[in-house]
């Protein structure tokens, strides 16, 4: 009778599971996005009385936030708009207004590049879910304001305007993710302005940000004279010509979604051009979570940067609705790979730990001792977004 009665668990075990033993993707999904919704909510109620504070980051035991004015401000609600978007709570749609009010002033912004990260991923997502036409207002103010940091002689938004000793016209690969405000606000308005503006940038990336094995720089300062780059360099990478992770999954994520609004063959081009050098990297590890930079000289024994790998995950699934079926199944494997990963205690916090944040060993800025091995509020998104799209991909 024993014997059968274990005979009969291990059936059920295999039928839940399947023949590989491993939990359905489909259970991963669902409990990844329970788990982050409880997780969510109690930063949520921790923060929710205390005016224009944001999460950040959770360092040496403590939570580090900021006001909107950081980067990283429009994140946090932007999470919440993914976790109402998966399971309609009332009490998540009342913490994602919240807190992306507390983001608005960030509309009239013109000495930020990063209009884009506060904007679109908060007011873009609740604009989407909600229909709020307020919403729509503050988004076109954004792209305005956006807009004022482009100089047509150069062809560029500038991204930064400090070290002016060392930079002309410094603009980073990760600008190139606030072009969807712009194509956006095109859209919604008709003003050919910001797809003009939009378009420039992203062909002036791919010129000369580019390496020949469409690797990216960080940082390509332009000449304000000639309008060509002057200095290639990183900010925040191993080295100038290292590979810079999350700079990397910028410049992936950028042109796939490039491609989605604009359909030029191009971006798609490129954006399989660097997927595959990343799929593919000999310092890529076989959870497809890369390391802070794919150079770094002390490979394996190195941090990990799971912002990185959820970016990578979420541009690779909508990637792989433009591509063939080979590559589509490709990318798909490395996501489902990614995501169990990321979905498993390795990555994945214990409920009320790790600072309320839903994700583990992010890097920062490596070379500048900040923020290294935490939570990234960022990295929390882009997972959240990944598991979003992936649900409704194994859904159709």
């Amino acid at each position: 009778m024993k014997r059968y009665y274990l005979l009969n668990l291990v059936l059920a075990v295999f039928l839940i599971t399947g023949c590989s033993g491993e939990e359905k993707l489909e259970s991963v999904i669902d409990n990844a996005l329970e788990f982050s919704e409880k997780q969510c909510l109690l930063m949520a109620e921790k923060y929710a009385a205390q005016d224009s504070i944001l999460p950040r980051s959770f360092e040496n035991g403590e939570n580090t936030t900021s006001s909107s004015r950081w980067w990283t401000s429009g994140f946090y609600p932007g999470s919440l708009w993914y976790l109402y978007e998966n399971n309609k709570n009332p009490e998540i749609l009342k913490y994602a207004k919240l807190y992306t009010d507390r983001v608005e002033r960030e509309k009239y912004t013109t000495d930020n590049h990063d209009v884009g990260f506060m904007l679109y991923c908060s007011f873009g997502n609740g604009l989407r879910l909600t229909d709020d036409k307020h919403y729509e207002k503050v988004l076109v103010t954004g792209a305005n304001s956006l807009a004022t940091r482009y100089r047509s002689d150069i062809g560029l938004i500038r991204s930064w305007d400090h070290n002016k000793d060392r930079w002309q016209y410094p603009v980073i690969i990760d600008n190139i993710m606030n072009l969807e405000l712009l194509l956006w606000a095109y859209n919604y308005t008709g003003d050919r302005k910001f797809k003009e503006i939009a378009v420039s940038h992203a062909d002036k990336t791919m010129e000369h940000h580019y390496r020949p094995d469409y690797s990216s720089y960080h940082v390509v300062s332009y000449d304000t004279i000639s309008g060509l780059p002057h200095l290639k360099q990183t900010h925040q990478g191993f080295s100038d010509e290292s590979m810079w992770s999350r700079g990397q999954a910028w410049g992936l994520y950028g042109y796939t979604y490039l491609y989605r609004e604009l359909k030029d063959e191009r971006y798609l081009q490129q954006a399989q051009n660097i997927a595959d050098l990343l799929i593919h990297h000999p310092n890529m590890p076989e959870d497809y979570i890369p390391y802070w930079d794919y150079n770094a000289p002390d490979i394996p024994n190195t941090n990990r940067d799971a912002s990185a790998g959820c970016l990578m995950a979420s541009a690779l699934i909508e990637l792989s609705d433009y591509v063939d079926k080979d590559r589509a199944k490709e990318y798909m494997t490395v996501v489902e790979k990614q995501i169990r990963a990321l979905a498993s205690p390795e990555y994945t916090a214990k409920l009320g730990e790790n600072g309320c944040f839903i994700l583990k060993h992010s890097t920062g800025a490596y070379p500048f001792e900040s923020e290294v091995d935490v939570p990234l509020t960022y990295a929390d998104y882009y997972y959240l977004e990944a598991l979003t799209r992936l649900k409704k991909k194994l859904n159709r």
